[in-house]
C-alpha cells in the first residue's frame, strides 16, 4: 500500500552503485516498487540527482566515488554500508554524503525515505551513528578555534536549529517545535551552510558541536 506521500512527489531518478550483481538486483528491486522512485541506467550525460551506493567495506577507492559522485556529479547520496569504522566516519561526512543507511535495516520504505531525503538536501542518519559522531567530532577537533581564519558563530536560530536537527527531528517537526513555517527552517540551514561552507546536514551538526554550539 503506497501513502499520499509517494503520490504527492514526482518520481526521483535514482542511480544505484553496488559492488556485485546481487546487491544491485535487490537494491534496484526495492527501489522499483517505491512510486515515487524512478531507477535510471548510470552513465552517458544524463545524472541523476540521487545516488544510492552499496557497500559491504569502507575504502580508498569507495571514499574516492562518493567524492566523485557529489563533486562532479552533483549527486546526493544514500549509502547503503555494512559498517563504517571511526576512523573512516568523518571521511563519508566530509565527501558530503548526507544520508546513510545500514544495509540490515533498508527495507523498501526506509531506503525511500533515505532517497526522498537526499533529494531534499535534508539527509538522513541513523541515530547511533549521528552519535558516534557528534563524539568524534567533539574528541579530534576541539582546536578548531585556534586555527586562522576561523569560521564565525552562529545565530541563536541557527543554534536552535541545529540543536533539533542533532536531536533527530525532520523539517516539519523543527519547524513545529520553533513555530516556525517550514520555509524557515530550510532558509536557516541553506544560510548557515552557505555562509560556513557546509556540505550538509550532518557536516553542520558537526560543525556545532566542535564549536561550542551543542
Amino acid at each position: 500500500m503506497h501513502t499520499t506521500e509517494h503520490q504527492s512527489e514526482p518520481r526521483i531518478p535514482v542511480v544505484v552503485r553496488a559492488p556485485d550483481p546481487i546487491s544491485l538486483a535487490g537494491v534496484t528491486s526495492q527501489l522499483s516498487q517505491q512510486r515515487g522512485v524512478r531507477v535510471v541506467e548510470g552513465g552517458g550525460e544524463f545524472r541523476a540527482p540521487v545516488a544510492v551506493v552499496v557497500t559491504a567495506t569502507m575504502d580508498d577507492s569507495t571514499i574516492a566515488q562518493l567524492r566523485r559522485l557529489v563533486r562532479i556529479d552533483g549527486a546526493r547520496v544514500v549509502l547503503v554500508a555494512d559498517q563504517i569504522r571511526e576512523a573512516e566516519l568523518l571521511a563519508v561526512i566530509e565527501c558530503g554524503v548526507g544520508a546513510i543507511l545500514w544495509r540490515h535495516q533498508a527495507t523498501p520504505r526506509r531506503l525511500y525515505r533515505a532517497v526522498l531525503a537526499a533529494s531534499r538536501g535534508e539527509g538522513d542518519l541513523p541515530s547511533d551513528l549521528l552519535a558516534r559522531l557528534l563524539q568524534q567530532v567533539g574528541q579530534l577537533q576541539r582546536s578548531a578555534d585556534d586555527r586562522p581564519g576561523a569560521l564565525a558563530g552562529l545565530a541563536p536560530r541557527e543554534v536552535d536549529v541545529i540543536r533539533l536537527i542533532a536531536e533527530g527531528l525532520d523539517t516539519a517537526e523543527i519547524a513545529s517545535k520553533l513555530s516556525y513555517s517550514e520555509r524557515t527552517v530550510k532558509n536557516v540551514l541553506h544560510g548557515m551552510t552557505t555562509r560556513l561552507h557546509l556540505r550538509n546536514r550532518a557536516h553542520a551538526v558537526a560543525y556545532a558541536l566542535r564549536e561550542g554550539h551543542i
